[in-house]
């Protein structure tokens, strides 16, 4: 979470949107490119979340300190430069979605029916690939489209939840809806508890915009991601799911680009990368996401870094004590 402000306040070393440039010598081996970055940023012109942006940072920097939903051992490297060389001290409580109680199962016959679906999915041995955007997601019908006709050319069990009703009133939409129904779910314009979802075990893969706490809540339940980032800090966060993480792979267009139109050809390609539970890649991404969420629970465990750092935050707040931070 800290490497979007880190890097937003750098040069960039190339004129070209989508040229990959490393980050900063002494950090990982993560490239990026402009494009990675809101325009605010990579060209550094005013838009319309300009006065957004300054009002956080001016806050940010008159503040005794950031309470980040993340773990330290999740992105130690850019935890420790930030608490280096810049203030406000970063102190990592997460991933809060570890925080509530397990949902308990109700009755079969009482549950959702997305979870009942995802039971007969369990039952015949089929992997299923959850897609969700986010409750702000701003994508177009034409990006719905491709989207729709990349998963129908997969020829994989998908879950797909949008809080937007534009399935019905798009003809093509509800056509597709239609052709596919026998190994696709549709879920319209309804709140769906994501946690319960990701942690089913047919569940094998997530379509996500990458924001943050989609991102946790997939580490957490060990479930690897395909980014489609759309906005905000959303495409730094695919690049850190691919490229970091090593727990993900990320859509592209046609050209190579994170940003502009994304063809069902490459949506399609993308998902099958992710959901061939075969391909060593794949299996490589299974096994570090299981790392991470295994370190994400013990993070927030009694004792745990989480729980020790917001102990020191606690005690730096109200007593006064100037505490060295676990994350340094």
């Amino acid at each position: 979470m800290a490497l979007y402000k880190i890097i937003s306040e750098q040069n960039f070393p190339t004129s070209s949107d989508d040229e990959v440039f490393k980050v900063v010598p002494y950090f990982p081996d993560l490239k990026l490119t402009k494009n990675d970055f809101e325009p605010e940023f990579a060209h550094h012109v005013p838009g319309e979340h300009t006065g957004f942006y300054t009002e956080e940072f001016i806050a940010t920097q008159s503040s005794h300190g950031i309470i980040m939903n993340s773990f330290y051992e999740l992105e130690p490297e850019f935890v420790d430069y930030w608490n280096r060389k810049a203030s406000p001290r970063a102190w990592c409580i997460g991933p809060l979605c570890l925080a509530s109680e397990k949902k308990v199962m109700s009755e079969q016959n009482s549950r959702p029916m997305w979870i009942q679906w995802l039971d007969e999915m369990s039952e015949m041995l089929k992997p299923v690939l959850y897609v969700a955007f986010g409750s702000l997601e701003e994508i177009t019908i034409e990006q719905y489209r491709e989207i729709a006709i990349g998963l129908e050319s997969s020829g994989e069990h998908f879950l797909w939840v949008s809080r937007l009703p534009l399935f019905d009133n798009d003809e093509f939409m509800v056509e597709f809806e239609e052709r596919v129904k026998e190994r696709g779910l549709l879920v319209k314009n309804q709140w769906v508890d994501q946690v319960e979802i990701l942690s089913h075990k047919s569940v094998l893969g997530f379509m996500s915009h990458c924001g943050w706490n989609s991102i946790l809540e997939s580490i957490c339940e060990s479930v690897p991601m395909l980014g489609f980032p759309v906005t905000a800090d959303q495409h730094l966060n695919a690049r850190m799911v691919e490229q970091y993480f090593r727990i993900g792979v990320k859509a592209v267009t046609r050209t190579g680009s994170v940003r502009g139109f994304f063809v069902s050809e490459c949506i399609e390609k993308k998902v099958k990368e992710l959901m061939n539970i075969e391909d060593e890649k794949c299996k490589e991404m299974s096994k570090n996401v299981k790392k991470l969420s295994e370190k994400a629970r013990n993070a927030m465990g009694v004792g745990g870094p989480s729980w020790h750092t917001l102990n020191l935050l606690v005690d730096e707040v109200i007593c006064g004590k100037k505490l060295k931070c676990i994350c340094n």
